[in-house]
């Protein structure tokens, strides 16, 4: 062995880990995948235990988890070959769900709470409020949710690093603070360390810049479909949605207890904007349906003055046949005048916002059979104009 190759890579200094309320946490199957085949709870547990210590801290934190096709493959005894179809890859990936719920459930008194979602789930407007309703109250129910692609049925996933990604849309979808990516490598060095001993650790990440996309190397593990380019697109998503994403080494213990003291050792991306003028700059600028939802002058008031839902009471009718989901424009009607007062995404669809129209929040269920909350607008997805 050469000296060059001997050589160990320079490490991560600490740093101290700002404040945060809600994180998402990404796990990849290299740090859950056994060597034999299956589920190990090796690493899983340390970053259990960082999940138990943040909501014991008053913090909530959604798993977002890999593992499942690795624990299919033990169940049927048959190991990772490249290019196995598409199907046969979804299978196992059915086999292998309950198990690792399982792994998971095991580290917990509270439950823990299966959420498998696909790219249309989140690309179409009224499942996503769906998926961040159901995620939302399972987090005031005290339960973990762990959101898993829906592999036996989504053909997008299984594609190189998907769960990097879809762990930085989990992290809007939930209005996280932070993004925990759990890898198995230290953080973000200016080459692969495993093939440049001499690569320099990255501990703060400004700006994903094309000179930063360029340091990232290919796939880290057989186990794990994603590999660094992966990790730093979901960084530049959460980034981009106001979400400060953090990067570190989920086989080390003493990294991954240190986080639950607030310290971080690994590589640390800064927000470009804080998330409250990231969400305000995409509610301004996204296109509205036709249509606009009227209000009375009051309600108009309330949400200027006092930045309130727009609640079904102060709604005189909604015009045009827009549905669940949609960005449309709030309007204030004074006689014959209309003036746009503010825009955001409705709860209800123009033909159910017309049967509640004037109504008390309460009522919603007994005029339209269900309900979806209170608002017809909640003013986390409103901006005046």
């Amino acid at each position: 062995m050469s000296p060059a190759s001997a050589r160990v890579p320079a490490r991560f200094g600490e740093q101290a880990l700002p404040n945060w309320r809600r994180a998402v946490l990404k796990v990849g199957s290299s740090l859950l995948a056994a060597d034999g085949g299956g589920l190990t709870p090796r690493f899983a547990l340390g970053l259990a235990q960082f999940v138990s210590a943040s909501v014991q801290a008053g913090r909530e934190v959604v798993v977002v988890s890999s593992g499942a096709v690795a624990a299919g493959r033990a169940i049927i005894h048959r190991g990772a070959e490249a290019g196995t179809a598409m199907a046969e890859r979804q299978a196992l990936a059915a086999l292998g769900q309950a198990q690792l719920i399982g792994l998971w459930q095991r580290f917990f008194e509270r439950p823990v709470a299966q959420v498998l979602l696909t790219h249309d789930d989140l690309r179409n407007r009224r499942r996503y409020l769906n998926a961040r309703a159901t995620l939302r109250e399972l987090l005031a129910l005290g339960a973990l949710p762990v959101v898993n692609e829906n592999d036996t049925v989504s053909v997008d996933e299984l594609k190189l690093g998907d769960n990097d990604n879809l762990a930085a849309i989990v992290a809007t979808l939930v209005d996280a603070d932070a993004l925990f990516i759990a890898s198995d490598i230290d953080g973000l060095y200016s080459a692969n360390p495993r093939l440049h001993p001499d690569a320099r650790p990255i501990e703060q990440v400004p700006a994903l810049t094309p000179e930063i996309f360029a340091m990232a190397g290919d796939a880290g593990s057989a186990a794990g479909t994603g590999g660094m380019r992966t990790k730093l697109d979901a960084a530049a998503k959460a980034s981009a949605s106001g979400i400060e994403t953090f990067l570190f080494n989920g086989t080390a213990a003493a990294t991954v207890q240190a986080l639950a003291q607030g310290r971080l050792t690994g590589t640390r991306f800064p927000p470009a904007l804080n998330r409250l003028a990231a969400r305000k700059a995409w509610l301004r600028h996204a296109p509205v349906e036709a249509g606009a939802v009227v209000v009375d002058a009051g309600a108009a008031k309330a949400l200027g003055e006092k930045g309130a839902s727009l609640l079904p009471g102060g709604v005189l009718t909604a015009e045009g046949d827009f549905r669940r989901g949609d960005m449309v424009e709030v309007v204030v009607r004074d006689g014959d005048a209309s003036r746009r007062v503010a825009r955001g995404v409705v709860q209800y669809s123009a033909l159910d916002i017309r049967q509640i129209a004037r109504r008390h929040s309460r009522d919603i269920e007994s005029v339209l059979g269900y309900n979806y909350g209170g608002n017809i607008i909640h003013r986390d997805d409103l901006v005046l104009l």
